[in-house]
This record gives structure tokens, C-alpha cells and sequence, in this order.
């Protein structure tokens, strides 16, 4: 078999972000906004690339300027982006976020980023990969709903890890039933899962106990569930062993909360492929989430001083 040089391939949305520019305002009452790269899975790709990873992105976007812009932000880091593929018929898709403290409002206007064909993801594609990465967001509309779930079983037959980010809104994904449908599909393949308690209030319920949602998932079959609590940090579960429980890193002030959650997976599935422990992993995600918070669009350069934190 093909070495697996290629650490983390991230499929899924590609997009603009126009990020408000007054803090702690909906949408309604935002005068201007800023434009950044974003899409989960593209931030995820961004973060681990810089955190020294070899990772690849599978994406569509729009024959358009702001295409082109997304082009220009992936080449200063070092993406595989062969299988971005760029669409003549559809405009790159938009979201318009509000900039605030807590959970941000948005608008999405959906083009281009679910139209993600298999021809993107060939099989020696995924011979070469480690982890498999996507999320709701992306599982939410077809053909890219399709795609994902069909290159997943061929991924697990050729013995890939899997990830997936439960960052799942109604208003992406109005079909509820669908949507566990096809999360308890993708979670057969025991994923890393990653959930926020706003994720547990759209996709179950606001009664959703914690204990209930790990048992959810285990009883799917998945290993480890990732729980973050925001400002109360993040619980973790793994099957038949001792919960986890760690506080979030404290900050002076937070600027954007927009790409924090994004930010906390990348480090932990950097530290997770860089064999560290459980415990290790979180730790450099909190402090990549702590980061991110402080700092509106993108992390700052100098993120790859944190794999220091995992030196023994």
C-alpha cells in the first residue's frame, strides 16, 4: 500500500467569511464587514498546515474573484489543493457573521462549496491519508452529502481514522431526521468526534444531558467525543474510561469567537497524530482555541510554537 504521507484531508466547504466589524451586534445592526477565508473544514486545513502538518483539502468554489481570493489564501500555506476544484456555473459561496462574544449570528448564501463530485477524491487520494476530516456543514446537501459518505466507506476499508466536527444549525440543515441519518452513517466508522453545547441544542435538544450525548455516540460506535463548554472549557469521553473534564485557558478580552471551535480541533488532532495523550491533546487545543479568541479572522503566525507545549 501507499505510504500515508498525507497526515489530515479535509473535504468540505471552502468560502468567504464577511466577518462584522462592531463587536457584540447582530446582523441587523452591523454597518460593515471584513472579509476572511473561511469554511470548517478549510480553516482545519489552514491551522494544521501551519501547525507543521501535511494536509490536503477537497473543495469547490466559484470561477470568481472571490474564488480567487480563497486560491491566494491557501497558497501561503502549504495545502495540497489539487482536488479544489473551481465550478463555471455556481459562484463561491458567502456567509455574513456577526462579530461577537459568544456563538455568532449568520446568513449563508450557498453556491458552490456542496458540489464536491468523487472524481475528487480518487481511491489513490485516499490510500495516501491518515485521518479523514469533515462536518456537518458539509455532509448537509447533496452531491457533496453523497460523496463524503461513499468515499467514507471506502476510506474505512482501507484503513483511514476519521473526524468529523457535529457543528450542525437548522438553518443549513433543515432536515433533522436526514441530518442523524447520515451522522449515525458517517459515525460507524468510529470517528473523532467533536461537539459544541450549541451543536446539542440544535441537533437533540436543550433537555440533552451531557452523559446522554457521549452515550449517544458510543452507542454508535464511536471511541472519543469531544465536548466543548466554551468558557467552562471541555469534556471528554472515551469509551469505558473516566471522564475529562478541563477548564478553558483564561484571557484578558475576547475579540471574535468565529474559528474557535475550528481552532481547538485542529491542535487536538494534531496532537493526537502526533501520538500524545488524550489529556496532551486538549491541552494544546484549549490553547489554540485561547488564541483564536483573541484575534478576529485568522490565528496568528506564529501558532507552531505551541507543538513546544507537547515536549515532555
Amino acid at each position: 500500500m501507499t505510504n500515508k504521507d498525507i497526515d489530515i484531508l479535509c473535504v468540505g466547504e471552502a468560502l468567504v467569511d464577511f466577518i462584522g466589524h462592531q463587536e457584540g451586534v447582530l446582523i441587523n445592526n452591523t454597518r460593515d464587514y471584513h472579509r476572511y477565508l473561511g469554511g470548517s473544514p478549510t480553516n482545519v486545513a489552514m491551522n494544521t498546515a501551519r501547525l507543521g502538518l501535511n494536509t490536503a483539502l477537497v473543495a469547490s468554489i466559484g470561477t470568481d474573484g472571490l474564488g480567487d481570493y480563497i486560491l491566494e489564501r491557501l497558497h501561503e500555506v502549504a495545502i495540497n489543493i489539487d482536488h479544489v476544484k473551481k465550478i463555471e456555473t455556481s459562484p463561491t459561496s458567502i456567509i455574513f457573521v456577526s462579530r461577537s462574544l459568544d456563538t455568532p449570528d449568520f446568513i449563508a448564501y450557498r453556491n458552490s462549496d456542496f458540489l464536491i463530485t468523487e472524481d475528487q477524491i480518487p481511491t489513490s487520494l485516499l490510500k495516501k491519508i491518515r485521518i479523514f476530516h469533515t462536518t456537518c456543514f458539509a455532509l448537509s446537501k447533496n452531491p457533496a452529502q453523497k460523496t463524503i459518505i461513499n468515499k467514507a466507506k471506502e476510506a474505512f476499508q482501507l484503513g483511514c481514522k476519521f473526524s468529523i466536527d457535529i457543528n450542525y444549525s437548522e438553518k443549513i440543515w433543515p432536515d433533522k431526521e436526514n441530518a442523524l441519518q447520515i451522522i449515525k452513517e458517517y459515525c460507524s466508522y468510529n470517528p473523532l468526534v467533536k461537539i459544541s453545547e450549541d451543536d446539542i441544542a440544535r441537533l437533540f435538544d436543550d433537555t440533552f444531558t451531557h452523559d446522554e450525548v457521549f452515550s449517544f455516540f458510543h452507542d454508535l460506535g464511536v471511541d472519543i467525543v469531544c465536548l466543548t463548554l466554551g468558557k467552562d472549557g471541555v469534556k471528554l469521553s472515551q469509551r469505558n474510561k473516566k471522564l475529562i473534564h478541563m477548564p478553558a485557558i483564561k484571557i484578558n478580552k475576547v475579540m471574535d469567537a468565529t474559528g474557535a471551535g475550528d481552532a481547538f480541533w485542529s491542535g487536538f488532532l494534531f496532537a493526537y497524530l502526533k501520538n500524545n495523550t488524550i489529556e496532551d491533546c486538549l491541552h494544546i487545543a484549549l490553547n489554540l482555541a485561547a488564541l483564536k479568541l483573541q484575534n478576529v479572522g485568522r490565528l496568528p503566525n506564529n501558532i507552531n510554537i505551541l507543538s513546544e507545549l507537547l515536549k515532555k
